[in-house]
């Protein structure tokens, strides 16, 4: 019986997939989250979802944003995926590289924005070609409690976009 040894280069490829493997892994782990699942399990008071017509008044919207009950740390360096309204907030040539992803449409430009705990900051190294005002998206990326404060709203949560689909795609 003639013993074969393993070639080199097939062991050091087995090494190598079995390195990556876990990592592949955890590349497909996704939490879908619900606008619900970033308030504090114990909320104080919950806002509408939906608010009746506003008078606007001279004073900015942002001046009237509801208090936050507390964010959630839950997801903190989770990879994440969220849908909602994009309101733009900054844009390189065509695309959007920045926006607050809100939870229904009108948020922050309309009437008050919702608390804190309700929006999320996204950044995208690609931009996305918007179509305008309020496009509804799926957002998939990186996503931790990262309070920020806009001229239009404070805002709760951060997310580094990995991906950006229109809703439903």
């Amino acid at each position: 019986m003639v013993k074969r040894r393993p070639h080199r280069r097939a062991v050091l490829t087995g090494l190598a997939a079995s390195a990556l493997a876990p990592a592949f892994a955890r590349a497909e782990q996704v939490i879908d989250l619900e606008w619900e699942d970033l308030l504090p399990k114990t909320p104080l008071h919950q806002t509408p979802v939906l608010r009746g017509l506003v008078d606007h008044p001279d004073t900015p919207l942002s001046s009237q944003q509801p208090a936050s009950t507390g964010l959630r740390d839950d997801w903190n360096g989770q990879v994440v995926r969220l849908s909602g309204f994009v309101v733009p907030v900054d844009h390189r040539g065509t695309g959007v590289v920045a926006f607050i992803l809100v939870p229904y449409v009108g948020a922050c430009v309309h009437v008050p924005p919702p608390p804190s705990n309700q929006l999320v900051f996204v950044t995208t190294a690609d931009p996305f070609e918007s179509d305008g005002l309020f496009d509804a998206v799926t957002v998939t990326g990186m996503f931790g409690s990262a309070p920020v404060s806009t001229q239009l709203a404070d805002i709760g949560y951060a997310l580094s976009a990995d991906r950006i689909e229109a809703y439903g795609g």
